[in-house]
């Protein structure tokens, strides 16, 4: 039985294979591992793919939003506004900083950081943190307006969300990671942009809070051993960004036959079962990083897909607040409803470009089959 997986690396690197083949090699000739030039090369291509005035590559996206919350000057004593259905990349640097998560319910549409729920907390926050969930844009108006509100600045976790669209009330259209004061992005190898390891990205128009950035991630030099700041190794390495700067160049494509293939999802699955299928507001286009659907016979339907070799997922099972990590915070089941309702329903089926059409009709009607019998 062949196997349908959840994401095929091997897939993309041979749809990209003599661009990175040549790339790689240029980076070995050289021999500037660290800050070579290409690494400012793909800072450039980035900051215009986003239309954003600076992107600053950094080791990971995890590291993007460590190095944006201390540019800011989150430190102890200080609480951040974070999602509490997200994977938990988005809540950790808050607490390496010394500061506490204030975890926050979602939309029970889209699991998105839930505007509402975000009001009752925004009296105690310094910085707003939403999380552009599987590729889709949070309601970006109503949570800026939330945070501008407050006096606090808004930071978008776009690790998901690279080229996906927000369009303002004025009919204008941003990509995610440029609506608030900061952007950042993860090139995880299974993201839409993916590296062959960990590396990320800020995205900003406040060029002195970008010029902090690459301080701070350069062990905060202002010149080879003189430091301003106490700072980190949290530079993007050169190899990374070559294999970035060649994937760069399709990741339009590859957003637009993810689109086509949720469509088709959408279209094939409807009304099956009791399932729910993802959505997308007409102010938001999504770039689908996952497909995620929920079902009450989540944990069963899973079993029953990869027991036919279809590789789908779950895309978080735990909520933030009830991690064992997060214990301390005192939280208890029923304290998050809509954020424990996702972690027990959701269920993610393969999506990639290089998912075949026939691919797909695997997929579906394995799912058919399963609702078929119960």
């Amino acid at each position: 039985m062949s196997t349908i997986p959840l994401v095929d690396l091997p897939a993309s690197y041979a749809r990209h294979r003599a661009g990175i083949d040549a790339a790689l090699r240029s980076v070995l000739d050289d021999a500037r591992f660290i800050l070579g030039r290409e690494v400012g090369e793909f800072e450039r291509s980035f900051a215009d793919f986003c239309g954003a005035g600076h992107a600053v590559g950094v080791a990971s996206g995890t590291a993007a939003i460590h190095l944006s919350l201390a540019a800011l000057g989150i430190g102890p004593g200080d609480e951040v506004a974070v999602p509490a259905h997200t994977f938990v990349a988005t809540a950790e640097p808050v607490s390496w900083l010394g500061a506490r998560p204030r975890f926050v319910d979602v939309d029970d549409r889209t699991g998105g950081m839930d505007p509402d729920a975000l009001k009752a907390v925004l009296d105690r926050v310094r910085a707003v943190l939403p999380v552009h969930l599987y590729g889709l844009p949070v309601e970006l108006t109503a949570i800026g307006t939330l945070a501008a509100a407050a006096g606090v600045p808004l930071v978008e976790d776009a690790a998901q969300a690279h080229g996906a669209e927000y369009v303002r009330e004025d009919g204008s259209v941003v990509r995610a990671g440029t609506y608030g004061r900061l952007g950042c992005f993860s090139f995880y190898p299974g993201k839409n942009l993916g590296a062959f390891g960990d590396a990320g990205a800020v995205v900003t128009s406040d060029e002195a809070l970008a010029e902090r950035i690459r301080r701070l991630a350069d062990h905060g030099r202002t010149t080879k051993y003189e430091h301003l700041t106490v700072g980190y190794a949290a530079r993007l390495d050169t190899l990374q960004a070559a294999v970035l700067s060649v994937k760069l160049r399709t990741l339009a494509e590859g957003n637009r036959r993810r689109r086509e293939l949720a469509a088709a999802y959408r279209s094939r699955l409807d009304g099956v079962g009791d399932l729910v299928l993802p959505v997308e507001p007409a102010n938001r286009r999504g770039v689908y990083h996952l497909f995620v659907l929920r079902t009450r016979h989540r944990d069963a339907l899973l079993a029953h897909l990869r027991a036919a070799g279809i590789s789908a997922g779950v895309h978080y099972p735990i909520p933030l607040h009830l991690q064992p990590a997060y214990a301390p915070l005192g939280h208890r089941p029923g304290d998050l409803p809509v954020a424990e309702a996702w972690a027990r329903e959701c269920l993610s089926l393969p999506i990639y470009p290089e998912l075949s059409d026939e691919q797909l009709e695997t997929v579906v009607s394995r799912v058919h089959h399963y609702f078929d019998r119960v």
